[in-house]
């Protein structure tokens, strides 16, 4: 059969040259033994070979010989050329090969794939150039997958039972029994994974802290300011050798002043030693104990009464002036005590709920770069500036070296955020809609499953999460937006009624193909 039909080609393939060559040489007429071949023996010849097909076909398959419809043109506009043996050679217009062949046009509904699948991917029938015929059950072969259902290629809302093309002439694509997973885990292949990226980390125990910035500035504590002033009128007599900006010591001689109320009482005093209230006038003239014990001792009234420094401090001021006449209440000198200094830091309003008393504070001056002072939250003030929309926040720091002066600039960082680990992921980790917060857990074997969280601080690129997640799951960190898009797509799809014939076989799949 095979050398009939070799034959009935060869005479036809004479047939047809002979004519041609006929048609190109201009000539009018026919060569007898193309004639012959034409019309006696080709005709033969193929009917011969008609006959052995049709008794060949029934011995081999055991079925009736049936005709075989002639494949259906792709509709479509062109795509691109192709080379017509399968060479991975193409072209965007027509072209012929080297021997005058012309490519094969290749259609839209024919290859409109692009992605390259994988090992163990399933293939749809757009990218391989041929499908399941339209109606053919999905039914396994020889422990094939079972295809429970197609999809859309274009990710729409619609799913399909049997094989079909969606209105651009694409093929749906299969989901295969093990893809479906219950809930919304999703399975990418191995890979897709790769090539997509995917990293993921292991969620952890860890502090989290996001440090709050704000510009500081350097003040006195208030309680470690003293005024030195007078209680009566007085004059100043003399003044000792400080001025403002040094330092003095608690009990040394700032100014010595006359007073006339001063020395009646101090008369009083010398003249009725045991009178109590010679004494008690004395004190509250703030004449210091030093001095009233002095005029019990000489029995004189000084002509000018010493005033001391009351604490170890800086001189921030001094207004006396000798020969001045100072009235009651006067400040002559103000000292400080810069053993311990604040720094004043204006919060915002939006950073003001993770500010507590007692975090620690880490300030750094502009004066001294390199340099870091160390303290805590001691004070945060009960307003809100209207015009800065921030509150003041009070640090209060030791300065042993008298580094820190007043007024000096600050940058102030307040470790806000709580010491004791919490569970926590990267923040790349957490999809966050502005409704709610999602992580993707990795299930192991290019499965991912979409989990919901509750998140609470971030800090250090790092976010808690209160609930959702436990020690030791790995969470996405990279490419998870593909991931989650495509688990929204399955959701999408799941929401929708399955197909009837979808369903049934879903359901015997998972009874173990039991009714």
């Amino acid at each position: 059969m095979i050398r009939s039909a070799w034959l009935a080609g060869t005479l036809a393939a004479l047939a047809a040259g002979g004519v041609g060559y006929v048609a190109g040489q201009g000539t009018p007429t026919v060569p007898a033994f193309v004639e012959r071949v034409r019309s006696e023996l080709v005709p033969g010849l193929v009917d011969d070979v008609r006959e052995r097909v049709a008794g060949w076909l029934p011995a081999v398959s055991g079925h009736a010989a049936t005709s075989v419809p002639a494949p259906k043109k792709a509709a479509g506009p062109v795509l691109y050329y192709r080379d017509p043996d399968g060479k991975p050679v193409y072209s965007a217009s027509l072209m012929a090969t080297g021997d005058g062949r012309e490519f094969r046009a290749v259609r839209a509904g024919e290859d409109v794939g692009f992605d390259v699948p994988d090992e163990g991917d399933a293939m749809p029938s757009a990218m391989s150039g041929h499908g399941m015929a339209q109606g053919e059950a999905a039914k396994p072969a020889g422990g094939a997958r079972m295809i429970l259902y197609y999809r859309n290629p274009m990710g729409l809302p619609d799913t399909s039972p049997v094989p079909k093309k969606d209105s651009m002439g694409m093929d749906y694509i299969p989901v295969y029994a093990g893809e479906d997973e219950g809930g919304n885990v999703v399975t990418v292949s191995p890979g897709k994974v790769q090539r997509t990226g995917v990293r993921t980390e292991v969620a952890e125990r860890r502090v989290v802290a996001q440090p709050v910035r704000v510009p500081g500035t350097v003040a006195l504590d208030e309680r470690r300011v003293t005024v030195i002033a007078t209680r009566s009128d007085a004059y100043v007599d003399h003044v000792e050798n400080v001025t403002t900006g040094d330092r003095v010591r608690k009990g040394q001689a700032l100014v010595h002043v006359y007073s006339p109320e001063i020395n009646a009482a101090a008369a009083q005093l010398i003249a009725n030693p045991g009178f109590d209230g010679a004494r008690r006038r004395l004190q509250n003239l703030n004449v210091s104990e030093t001095v009233i014990d002095e005029m019990e001792r000489t029995r004189k009234v000084p002509m000018a009464v010493t005033w001391s420094s009351p604490r170890d401090g800086l001189v921030l001021q001094r207004t006396a002036i000798e020969g001045m006449k100072a009235a009651a209440g006067d400040t002559l000198f103000r000292i400080g005590d810069v053993s311990t200094m604040w720094v004043l830091a204006d919060v915002p309003e939006r950073d003001l709920a993770s500010v507590r008393v007692g975090q620690a504070a880490t300030v750094r001056l502009r004066s001294s770069p390199g340099r870091t002072f160390s303290g805590k939250v001691a004070v945060i003030y009960p307003q809100v500036n209207p015009d800065t929309r921030a509150t003041r926040v009070r640090i209060e720091l030791p300065n042993p070296d008298g580094t820190l002066l007043p007024d000096m600039y600050a940058d102030v960082e307040i470790a806000t955020g709580d010491a004791k680990p919490v569970m926590a992921v990267p923040d790349d980790a957490v999809i966050d809609t502005g409704e709610r917060q999602v992580v993707l857990l990795d299930r192991g074997e290019g499965r991912f499953e979409p989990k919901e969280v509750k998140v609470g601080v971030r800090g250090e690129g790092y976010i808690e999460v209160r609930e959702g997640v436990a020690a030791g799951d790995r969470v996405v960190t990279a490419a998870n937006f593909l991931i989650d898009a495509e688990s929204n797509l399955k959701a999408a799809l799941q929401s929708l009624a399955a197909p009837k014939d979808a369903k049934d076989d879903r359901q015997a799949s998972n009874a173990g193909g039991k009714p």
